[in-house]
């Protein structure tokens, strides 16, 4: 049954993700998100601790943040036992970055390896310019 609701909650994701974005704001920084692997979920929760207008993306005023995202994945078996089944972690991690400049475009990733959900923030020119710390793990 988790595995049901954890399924259908991926496809509401994936749907509401098929909607076009808005229109960037030159006055502020926007921040795409793309998570790394597939049959993961990365979304926007917050920003300097208030919740994101949209789980899609972040849009902020120029300057310094701390962004909050959730990332959800599986654990493939190759990492837990032979006859495990997938183990789905749900994970919030912070990124904080004191140079969000406007009208510039950014892109947070994430990814996993086995157990430890990783995010990297990179500018325009694909430059690491900031790093995840894991904000706490739960099973699903």
């Amino acid at each position: 049954m988790r595995k049901l609701m954890l399924t259908g909650g991926l496809l509401m994701l994936a749907g509401c993700a098929g909607f076009g974005l808005p229109r960037h704001d030159p006055s502020q920084a926007w921040i795409e998100l793309e998570s790394h692997q597939e049959d993961t979920a990365l979304q926007a929760l917050e920003v300097d601790n208030k919740a994101a207008i949209d789980k899609r993306y972040f849009e902020v005023q120029p300057g310094s943040h701390e962004l909050t995202v959730r990332y959800l994945f599986p654990v493939q078996p190759t990492n837990i036992g032979p006859d495990a089944e997938p183990l789905w972690r749900d994970c919030q991690m912070n990124v904080k970055y004191s140079g969000f400049n406007a009208g510039e475009r950014y892109q947070l990733q994430a990814g996993n390896i086995g157990f430890r959900p990783w995010a990297k923030l990179y500018n325009q020119q694909r430059k690491v310019i900031g790093q995840g710390t894991p904000a706490g793990c739960q099973r699903t």
